[in-house]
C-alpha cells in the first residue's frame, strides 16, 4: 500500500541511495522569489487562461497516468513539453490475484473499508464486476464503515452505489490510518484498498491494533526499462538547465528521477539544478516529502489537485521565472527560452541562451571569458562565434558590448 499519491498517482516508502542528509536544508521560499538577477516578481495574479503565458518556457512531466491533461494544459499556453514517465501503472496480464482477494475480502465482511484512490476503486469494481462477483462485492460491503483518503476514492465509492462515513483530515493514508486508530476500537476486520506501491508501515500500524487486515491492489508501479531513453534525456536536460519547471504527481515518480540521476553519476547536478534555475512543482506534500528531503524547495498547491497544480504553474512561471533588465535598447526579458525585447520574441539555441542568461544576471557588469566558457566553450575563438551568432539573433545593434580585455556586458 502507498502513503499516499496527493490525489494524482501512488507514493512509495524508502528514500534514494544517494544520501539526501548531506544536502543543505531546502529553502521553502526559493521558488517564491525571483531569480538571482531578475526584477520584482508581477503584481498582479497572471491570467489562468492566457493563450500564450507560457510562451518560451520549458516544462518537463514525469506522470504516466492522466500525463496528457498536463501536456494539453501547458501546450496550450504556449510552453514546450518534455515528457518522461519516470513510473507507469502495470496491470496484471491476469486479475487472479485480485479475483482471490476480492474474494476474501466477500466472504470476510469487513467492519472497516478504507478507499485510498478513486482509480483504484474504480477498477476494482470493474474487475469484479467482469468476473461476475460485482453484485456480491458491493451487498458485501454494505453495512460496512468506509473512509476514504480524499475526494476522488469519495467519487470512486460512490460510484459503486456506496456511500462513505468520513474522510481523511490531510488527504494522506498516513492521516486515514490515523482516524481509524483514533476512532475506532480495536480488534476489527479491515479492508484496504492500496495503489501503486506497498507502504508495510502503514498496514503494519493496522495489523498491530486489529484483528485482520485484508488488502486488494487493483494495479501497481514499474519503473520504465533501459529501452525507454526519455527519462535519461529529461536528465540530461534538468541537469543542463535546459527546463524551467518539472511537475511531479507522486512520490515514486521522484525517487525513480533520483534512481535515473545516481546511475549516470549526475545525482549532485540534478538536485543542484532542482535547488535552484529548474523549479519542481509537486501535486502534494507526500509527492513533495522527497524532493524536500533532498534540499529542494518545491511548489505546491493548497488544493492536491491536477487542476490547481497546472494553474500554481502557469502563474509561478509568469510571475516568479521571468527575468528582466532595462537597458539603453529597452527592456530585456527572459522568458525560458525566449528573449524578448520590446514587443519583439526571439527564440534563442541553448549556448545562446546561456550566454545571454549570464549577462542578464550580470545586470550589466562585465562577464569575463572565463565565466562564459562554463557554458561549455572550449575556446575563445567558438565563444566568438557563439557571441556573434548571438547578436544576430538578437538584431539589436550595441546591447552587447565588448569590453576590451575583460570581457562582455548588457549596455544597461
Amino acid at each position: 500500500m502507498a502513503a499516499t499519491n496527493d490525489g494524482a498517482e501512488a507514493a512509495s516508502g524508502g528514500e534514494p541511495a544517494a544520501s539526501a542528509s548531506q544536502l543543505p536544508a531546502p529553502d521553502r521560499q526559493a521558488h517564491h522569489v525571483r531569480l538571482p538577477g531578475a526584477t520584482d516578481p508581477i503584481e498582479v495574479a497572471a491570467p489562468f487562461l492566457q493563450p500564450n503565458q507560457l510562451e518560451g518556457f520549458r516544462i518537463g512531466v514525469t506522470s504516466d497516468r492522466r500525463s496528457s491533461d498536463l501536456i494539453d494544459a501547458f501546450e496550450r499556453r504556449g510552453a514546450r513539453v518534455v515528457h518522461a514517465p519516470t513510473l507507469r501503472i502495470a496491470h496484471s496480464q491476469q486479475d487472479g490475484p485480485l479475483l482471490d482477494d476480492t474474494r476474501t475480502m466477500i466472504a470476510a465482511r469487513p467492519d472497516l473499508l478504507l478507499a485510498t484512490t478513486g482509480y483504484g476503486v474504480r477498477r476494482w469494481f470493474e474487475v469484479a464486476e467482469a468476473d461476475g462477483i460485482g453484485s456480491e462485492l458491493t451487498d458485501a460491503l454494505a453495512d460496512t464503515t468506509i473512509l476514504v483518503r480524499g475526494p476522488k476514492a469519495r467519487g470512486g465509492i460512490r460510484a459503486t452505489g456506496l456511500n462513505d462515513s468520513g474522510m481523511s483530515d490531510s488527504e494522506t493514508t498516513a492521516s486515514l490510518v490515523d482516524k481509524v486508530l483514533a476512532e475506532y476500537p480495536p480488534g476489527l476486520t479491515i479492508g484496504i484498498q492500496v495503489h501503486g506501491a506497498t507502504d508495510e508501515v502503514q498496514l503494519d500500524r493496522l495489523r498491530a491494533v486489529h484483528q485482520r487486515v485484508l488488502v486488494v491492489a487493483p494495479y501497481r508501479w514499474i519503473a520504465m526499462d533501459d529501452s525507454d531513453a526519455r527519462v535519461y534525456k529529461l536528465v540530461e536536460a534538468i541537469c543542463s538547465r535546459q527546463l524551467d519547471c518539472v511537475t511531479f504527481t507522486s512520490a515514486p515518480a521522484v525517487h525513480a528521477l533520483f534512481t535515473a540521476a545516481e546511475g549516470m553519476d549526475v545525482y549532485p547536478e540534478l538536485i543542484a539544478a532542482l535547488q535552484t534555475q529548474v523549479c519542481a512543482a509537486a501535486v502534494g506534500p507526500v509527492t513533495s516529502a522527497p524532493l524536500i528531503a533532498a534540499g529542494i524547495a518545491p511548489i505546491q498547491p493548497t488544493r492536491f489537485r491536477m487542476g490547481a497544480l497546472i494553474r500554481l504553474v502557469c502563474e509561478h512561471l509568469e510571475q516568479n521565472m521571468v527575468e528582466r533588465i532595462e537597458t539603453q535598447n529597452g527592456l530585456v526579458q527572459l522568458r525560458g527560452s525566449i528573449v524578448q525585447i520590446g514587443e519583439e520574441r526571439v527564440q534563442l539555441p541553448p549556448t545562446a541562451l546561456a550566454i545571454l542568461r549570464a549577462l542578464v544576471r550580470a545586470r550589466g557588469a562585465v562577464v569575463s571569458r572565463e565565466d562564459l566558457a562554463l557554458a561549455g566553450y572550449s575556446d575563445d575563438h567558438a565563444m566568438e562565434v557563439s557571441l556573434s551568432r548571438l547578436r544576430q539573433t538578437l538584431a539589436v545593434p550595441g546591447l552587447v558590448a565588448t569590453v576590451v580585455k575583460r570581457g562582455y556586458r548588457l549596455n544597461v
